[in-house]
């Protein structure tokens, strides 16, 4: 009876640890992230270089977890702001860098909670425009946890 009870809590915190590792696996990636300097009509501007394993994710489709950041004052149910940190430490608020947030264009309006979510879609990465975020999930969907 022990060793049953032992087995089933091992393979629960062993699935735990193995889904937090896939979820912060992407996460891990992105941050592999280098700038240059570059200057347009406004100034110096930092320009991604992205490395070699962030390049293979381009086009795939991956999964994120994090915290859903409101923008401009609101939020867009179908256009969010993901965090991998929480609010307070997040790249607008805190002490995160850029390669910790990303935009998902969601398929499908969500609803804002102040939660963990977890977002999976095609992963677009973008050096061009300084408009956006460096990293794009599109087609993104909710996934339940």
């Amino acid at each position: 009876m022990k060793k049953s009870i032992l087995v089933v809590f091992i393979l629960i915190c062993g699935s735990a640890f193995i889904n937090s590792a896939i979820a912060q696996g992407v996460w891990k990636n992105l941050s592999e992230v280098t700038y240059k300097i570059s200057k347009d009509n406004f100034g110096e501007l930092y320009v991604p270089v992205f490395s070699e394993n962030i390049k293979k994710l381009e086009g795939k489709v991956v999964e994120a977890d994090g915290y859903i950041i409101p923008f401009e004052g609101m939020f867009k149910p179908n256009h969010i702001i993901l965090s991998s940190l929480p609010l307070a430490e997040c790249f607008f608020c805190g002490s995160g860098g850029p390669e910790t947030v990303m935009e998902a264009m969601m398929s499908a309006p969500i609803k804002y909670t102040s939660k963990r979510v977890k977002v999976r879609g095609k992963l677009t990465l973008n050096a061009n425009d300084p408009e956006k975020l460096m990293y794009i999930l599109k087609e993104a969907v909710l996934v339940e946890n």
